[in-house]
């Protein structure tokens, strides 16, 4: 359990700054006040404690935090409000004018939205002749484990934009990036119809909490 020292976390941040509060001092920042004969300190060290940590606080909703002991809505939607700010602080819109070069900018875009899913969703994002993006595109959700794509679901809505290539990608809520089997097939089948109807697969990258893969660095795809 992460300790926490004598002085306030308020005063902790005006004399050493936010870097240096521990991610106890923080939360009970954010709660403000504790609960019946329970300090807010003790009460957001015991709550990182329960949840597993900052990941695991991230991935409660409101309605799995408003159930902790010593938690109310009030509470509770602070910490919610807190963490999507992070998420979209971390989140690197597409530049529409700007090309993607390297898989670190699809990471670098997606992360925040993508990492700390329960469920697996598939996307595609449509690249013009000068593989700028032109539109992202969820293509498919699924469940823990799986997430059912069919290669003409992903070109129909890439016809639809008229599209020059694609990179395509998908999270693991695993936390791991590796691929499995079924993920090299698709990228597999994804590559042979895109050079059948002229849009050409660049990448294919997976994001999980523990960083990210991508095919074409791992040298699975032909660099363009």
């Amino acid at each position: 359990m992460e300790a926490l020292t004598l002085e306030g976390p308020r005063e902790r941040l005006r004399s050493v700054g936010q870097t240096r509060l521990s991610d106890a001092e923080l939360v009970a920042l954010l709660l403000g006040t504790g609960g019946a004969g329970e300090p807010v300190a003790v009460l957001a060290t015991r709550l990182l404690h329960e949840v597993g940590g900052l990941d695991g606080l991230a991935k409660l909703g409101a309605g799995g935090l408003e159930q902790l002991v010593g938690l109310g809505p009030t509470k509770a939607s602070r910490l919610i409000a807190a963490v999507e700010l992070g998420r979209r602080v971390l989140s690197r819109p597409l530049d529409r004018r700007a090309r993607i070069s390297s898989s670190r900018d699809v990471d670098a875009a997606f992360r925040a939205s993508l990492a700390d899913l329960d469920v697996e969703v598939f996307c595609a994002v449509a690249l013009d002749a000068k593989s700028r993006p032109i539109r992202a595109i969820e293509i498919a959700r699924g469940g823990l484990t799986a997430c059912p794509v069919a290669p003409a679901d992903v070109f129909r809505a890439l016809i639809r934009e008229a599209a020059a290539s694609v990179i395509v990608l998908h999270n693991h809520p695993s936390g791991e990036p590796t691929p499995s089997a079924e993920d090299v097939a698709l990228t597999e089948r994804l590559a042979r119809a895109g050079e059948l109807i002229g849009i050409r697969l660049l990448d294919h990258v997976v994001i999980g909490r523990e960083g990210y893969f991508s095919f074409l660095d791992a040298g699975l795809l032909a660099p363009p």
